[in-house]
């Protein structure tokens, strides 16, 4: 009977911890906010509605010199995302990732690109929900100088009153899960893969 109390008050006590945790993680999502800065470069994760379309627009406020494309098609040309305008900076400063297919393999392939280039600083655009897992991962792919501001953009399968909403409720969890797997997985390994830059 003992053992089965002190079972029963560590189950409560995780499920507790779990929920802080989560309700934390939760607020954070939601109280991240544009910044109104200038950065070497934008960092777009393609794949979510309005983030490309976003990392354009900045683009076009000339907010950075360059545009990195992470993870779109390989079908997809250049030509279809950005059609230059008069007074637009040059299409040669858009570069598009096609290798890439999650967000892991967007942090590393990314890296490399902006390592080539050798930005220091960078605006990372996704979408609400994905922000704190893509900029924990980039946060721990990218060389420590490279400067990392996360740019929210807001899409509409998550609701601000997501408890009463069975799909944001769903999308926030499995994003609190995926970015409490990769906190670990940081915590424990062994750095190799945040290589410093010569």
């Amino acid at each position: 009977m003992k053992m089965l109390k002190a079972f029963l008050s560590l189950l409560v006590l995780a499920l507790l911890m779990l929920t802080a945790l989560f309700i934390d993680f939760t607020y954070k999502t939601f109280s991240a906010r544009p910044r109104i800065l200038e950065a070497d470069a934008i960092v777009v994760l393609a794949g979510g509605k309005g983030r490309i379309e976003e990392g354009i627009r900045l683009f076009r406020e000339k907010r950075a010199n360059k545009l990195f494309l992470i993870g779109v098609d390989p079908v997809v040309r250049k030509s279809e995302l950005y059609h230059q305008k008069p007074g637009d900076p040059t299409p040669d400063n858009v570069i598009l990732e096609k290798s890439s297919r999650n967000t892991l393999e967007n942090a590393i392939y990314a890296r490399d690109l902006l390592v080539e280039n050798k930005v220091n600083s960078i605006l990372l655009i996704t979408s609400r929900y994905h922000l704190k897992r893509a900029s924990i991962l980039f946060r721990n792919t990218l060389p420590t100088e490279i400067n990392i501001y996360p740019y929210p953009v807001d899409t509409g399968n998550l609701k601000t009153d997501w408890w009463y909403n069975p799909g944001s409720f769903k999308l926030l969890f499995s994003e609190f899960y995926k970015y409490c797997l990769f906190r670990a997985f940081f915590i424990f390994s062994s750095g190799e893969i945040q290589p410093s830059r010569h």
